[in-house]
């Protein structure tokens, strides 16, 4: 990877990504381009100097002579931050991703700032057992505890994302247009890790898992994932404070992998000491750990949040 001399003439560098070389490569005549992106990664708009003595042709001049990443073809890492184009000129604000933790105690991150996947029925609750305490997914009375999805039961926390205007400047009353409006979501998930499933446990299906084993998920309003924000009240169950678009909600499976060996969690992994269920010494067990992202981004809008992940498992 380096840099494109952008000092003089506009240079524009296309790849395609190592999935769409792997379409190419069928040699079927079936491959086409039928969509782009364009993104601004380099760029500092800080820059933007309306000091300039030598006039207004010289304000951007640094921002259009920044050095330009040559064009790579890992999906994964690049175009983080996409252009995106908008009919209404008028726009003050643009849509916003916020996890939403506070309709329920059923839908907030763990006191640490993460969500902790458990991987097998032991981690959990030892399976349910009566006898044996060292289970970490519930406290000593039984409960859930706070931030915790049972990755191979399916049950515990919900992972909850509200979109639309996070502004005070603006009613939520007020109808998001329907360009800011995201109808459709792309869930990027570590296919050695983790499998995307709906608050009922169902799972989905990935479009495509590329090289890098990323799982992509495109997950539709209508469906089990995504619904209408109805609530145009100053509700404090509200994270987005002006007009809203839909919500998604969902939960993790923890992969076949993660669920019946410790080999990533020692490969990948460190391990870390959570309380468990006994009520009496020893109150904590050693278990290992791998930190993963999830990372949701809307189509019609590209507006993205990572949400943080901690898969655990009994050391």
């Amino acid at each position: 990877m380096g840099f494109l001399d952008n000092s003089g003439d506009i240079i524009l560098d296309v790849v395609l990504t190592d999935h769409g070389r792997q379409l190419l490569a069928k040699g079927d005549g079936s491959f086409q381009i039928s969509k782009f992106a364009l993104g601004d990664e380099e760029i500092d708009y800080s820059l933007y100097d309306k000091t300039a003595t030598s006039g207004s042709s010289y304000y951007d001049l640094e921002i259009l002579q920044t050095p330009i990443l040559e064009a790579f073809t890992d999906n994964a890492a690049s175009m983080k931050s996409q252009l995106q184009t908008y009919s209404n000129l008028e726009l003050l604000f643009l849509p916003v991703l916020r996890l939403n933790e506070r309709v329920s105690i059923n839908q907030r991150q763990s006191s640490t700032g993460v969500f902790y996947v458990c991987v097998n029925r032991e981690t959990e609750d030892n399976d349910g057992s009566e006898t044996t305490k060292t289970g970490v997914g519930r406290n000593s009375d039984g409960v859930i505890r706070e931030g915790f999805i049972f990755g191979e039961s399916l049950v515990g926390t919900i992972v909850k994302i509200d979109e639309g205007l996070d502004t005070t400047e603006i009613s939520p009353k007020r109808k998001l247009d329907d360009e800011l409006k995201e109808t459709s979501y792309i869930v990027q998930i570590d296919n050695r890790l983790g499998r995307l499933v709906d608050t009922a446990g169902s799972l989905a299906s990935p479009d495509y898992i590329d090289d890098d084993n990323i799982a992509y998920y495109t997950v539709d309003l209508g469906d089990s994932f995504v619904t209408d924000i109805t609530d145009d009240t100053n509700s404090p169950s509200q994270v987005i404070q002006g007009p809203r678009g839909t919500s998604m909600e969902f939960r993790i499976q923890s992969s076949l992998d993660l669920n019946t060996s410790s080999y990533l969690f020692t490969t990948l992994g460190s391990t870390v000491n959570l309380p468990n269920r006994s009520s009496t010494p020893p109150t904590t067990s050693d278990c290992y750990y791998i930190d993963s992202n999830i990372r949701v981004t809307g189509v019609k809008t590209g507006c993205m949040i990572d949400v943080p992940i901690r898969y655990i498992r009994l050391a």
